[in-house]
Parts: structure tokens; sequence; C-alpha cells
């Protein structure tokens, strides 16, 4: 029966151009921002490339310190110290693996000076530790990652990515043990990984090196030991391991704290936060009200499927008029009410997941020709995209089950929003007044 319904539904689709061009096309364009908003935020949420234990990962970005007694106070906002990595946070029990990068003038400005002097070019550099290397699942091409003693040492030594080896080197095979010069300094290269997406900021780099290898990476600030230029990441099993952790943390603060009440006191906020939180919290210091969150994003998707629904929905209903002396007959041969809705809803569905084709195609083709700026559009500050950074939008980012789940639901709540009441409206009619509808 759902086979004769469909062909009948593509023989009016052939008799009726216009309006089936209308629909699909409305259809279409509801589905596409739709989909281009869900997939913004699966490629910042979901387990992609190399951040794929980002539901196990937490993060601590920030810390202030305040020094000074009662009444005239002095605070200073920034990140952690190399003594805090040793004292606070590389030792905690609560994780699998933590890991600190360090943020300074050679991170945000590092230039490569190519052996064929075809002049310096910049580079995404992370100033990092071995364990960066099992938080991020990095594939390596060749090679591996530095090690603690390369660490401990300071040796200039370099994990790159394969597009850079293969402008540096012009290949991606024996690479590993070959030098390239940054900043003017010489770097062998230990490791070649396949490329990451700017998308996946966490972990995106050209180049990995030790963060051992800057001159300052002990020094701290403002005369606080613990205030320095470090971020920490945390991988734990499960969400009690992260609780557990998240409570140590709070209890290094609470001691410290207690400690030098007079010289300074420390505050995390609440951190370390997870994955989830960090995409939708701009700053640690702000307390992300998740009921107002979830509200915003319902009305964006209420108001991307209920306009075209109420749209499609008249439309609909005056196709319905046209119709109602062909309902009449069939009613008056016996067809009842439900077996007419239920065919009429059949051939808005196939209309609808035309539609629903047609706006994944348009969706895939804006997020990707539109990378570059189509993926902050949702943010509070977007950054913009470093000179010589081609944003990669990888299959499993665009072509994820999620993806097309989220597509087919669409299609269904759409079909559902605007064909039941228009299509149940006309068929209440009495058939002598159907059958009085001229044709």
């Amino acid at each position: 029966m759902i086979t004769l319904y469909l062909k009948q539904a593509w023989a009016l689709l052939k008799q009726n151009p216009l309006f089936s061009s209308l629909y699909i096309l409305g259809t279409g364009l509801a589905i596409a921002m739709t989909m281009i908003m869900a997939v913004v935020y699966y490629v910042k949420l979901a387990p992609v490339y190399p951040e794929v234990n980002r539901a196990n990962t937490l993060y601590l970005t920030s810390a202030r310190f305040q020094t000074g007694g009662e009444g005239h106070k002095n605070s200073y906002q920034w990140a952690v110290s190399y003594k805090a990595l040793q004292d606070w946070f590389y030792p905690q029990k609560n994780a699998v693996a933590v890991s600190a990068a360090l943020l300074n003038d050679m991170t945000e400005n590092s230039y490569i000076q190519p052996a064929d002097l075809s002049g310096d070019f910049r580079v995404g550099l992370k100033q990092t530790d071995p364990n960066f290397f099992r938080i991020y699942s990095f594939y390596f091409l060749e090679g591996q990652a530095f090690t603690e003693s390369d660490l401990e040492s300071g040796i200039h030594t370099a994990v790159i990515t394969e597009d850079l080896a293969r402008r540096l080197f012009g290949t991606v095979e024996n690479v590993t043990g070959r030098s390239f010069t940054m900043n003017y300094v010489s770097y062998r290269v230990c490791g070649v990984v396949r490329s990451g997406s700017y998308l996946t900021p966490n972990s995106y780099a050209q180049v990995y090196v030790p963060y051992s290898v800057s001159p300052d990476y002990r020094k701290s600030q403002y005369g606080i030991d613990y205030l320095g230029a470090f971020n920490v990441t945390f991988l734990v099993k499960n969400s009690e391991q992260a609780e557990a952790l998240w409570n140590d943390i709070q209890e290094i603060v609470r001691k410290e704290n207690l400690m030098h009440p007079n010289d300074w006191t420390v505050n995390f906020w609440q951190q370390p936060i997870s994955h989830t939180l960090s995409v939708f919290q701009s700053y640690a210091a702000e307390e992300l009200d998740v009921w107002a969150t979830v509200r915003y994003f319902l009305l964006i998707l209420l108001i991307l499927l209920l306009v075209p629904a109420l749209n499609l929905s008249g439309m609909i209903a005056s196709r319905m008029e046209n119709r109602l002396s062909e309902m009449g007959v069939r009613k008056s041969f016996g067809a009842g009410r439900n077996k007419l809705l239920s065919q009429v809803m059949w051939e808005n569905l196939l209309l609808t997941l035309l539609g629903g084709i047609l706006g994944l195609l348009l969706a895939w083709l804006a997020l990707y020709v539109c990378r570059e700026w189509v993926f902050t559009v949702f943010d509070r500050w977007p950054d913009s995209v470093p000179e010589g950074v081609d944003v990669r939008v990888s299959g499993e980012m665009l072509f994820a089950p999620t993806v097309f789940a989220a597509a087919l639901l669409l299609c269904v709540i759409l079909n559902l929003l605007s064909a039941l009441i228009p299509a149940w409206n006309s068929l209440r009619k009495p058939i002598v007044n159907s059958l009085n509808e001229k044709r």
C-alpha cells in the first residue's frame, strides 16, 4: 500500500511541477539552515579526530590570584605556572593523563625559514608535553611523540603534520630525523601525524614541541610563584573520576587560601570544566545558565521549523481544496478518512524527503564553501582564521550518522507540522460537499 501511495505521489509531483518545486525548495531551505546549525555544534561537541576523548576531557585554562590584605588587594588573572604544574596538577591521582600547554609570544608568533629560501611563513605551534598525545589520539604516519626525557632536557625536537611535511620536504616518507628551522633555531622531526582541523582548536597545530624549548617556561609572573602561562588538560576515565578530580582541585584551592590569606589567594572558579561546558562558556568565571541556553536553542529551532511549516501548511491547504472532488469520489467508493489521510501524509512525506535531500546538499555546500566563517557564526566572540591556514572539513564532520538521523527526524517533523492539520480539516467535510466541488 505504501508503495502505491508513493507511486501516486510521484505522479502528482509531475502533474503539479510549480507546487512541487516550491514545496521542495521551501523544505530544503528550512532543513539546510537547521542542519548547518546542527553540524556546527556537532563539530564542536562530537568525538572527531583527534579529539576523540572529548567526553572524558576537562580543562583548566585560567586562574585569578589576589595579593595583599583587606582594603588594598591586587588582582591578577592569567593561568598557572610551571611550579603549579609540579606541585598541584601533575601529581593528580584522579586522572588518566595530565597535560600542559604553554601560551606565550612564541606560541602566537612562530615562523619557519624554509630551506629553499622561498620566504618565511607562519605556523601554528603548540608547546606541550608527551601526555598531550595520550589525551589527543593523533595518528602517526611515521615516528613517534617526543619523550619525557626530551621534555626534561629541552631538546629541540618536533612532531609535525603531514601537510607541513609535504610543504617542507615534499613528502611524508622518511621525514623522521630530518631538520627544519623555526624562529632561526634548528628542530629535528621525531614524528609526523595526520593533520587535524582548525575546527578542533584544543589540539590543532602544525608543529608540536616540548614546552621546555622556551627559555622562560619556568618563569612565574608578578612575584606569585603559581601564576604563569600554562593551560592544563585532564583525561579521566568517567564522570565519577571527573567529579573526584574536581573535588581534589577545589581542596587544593581551599588549603592554599587558608595557608597564606594575607599573601595571596587563588580562585579557579568551577574549573576544571568538561568539554561541553567549555563550548558554551566564553570564559571561566562565567556562570552558565543551562536553561537559558536550552531555551535559546529551542527558540532558534522553533523559528527555523515553525515559520516554514506555516507557509507550507497554507500551500497544502490550498492544494487540498482543489482535490476535494477527488476525495469525495474516493469516499463514495468506500475509502475511509484515515486511509485518505494516510495517503496525503505519504505524498507530502515524499516531497519533504526530497526537500530534505536538497537541504542536506545545500547545507554541505555552504559548510564547505563558507567554512572559514560559518563555524564561528554562533560564537559570542568569533576568532578570525590565521593567514595561511586552510580550514579542513573532514568527512566524519559532515557525513556523521547523527547528522543523517537529525535530517530524517527534521523531515518527519516538518511533514507532520505542515501537512496534518490542513489535510485533516479538508477530509472532515461531508461526501456531498466534496462531490459538489468543481474539478
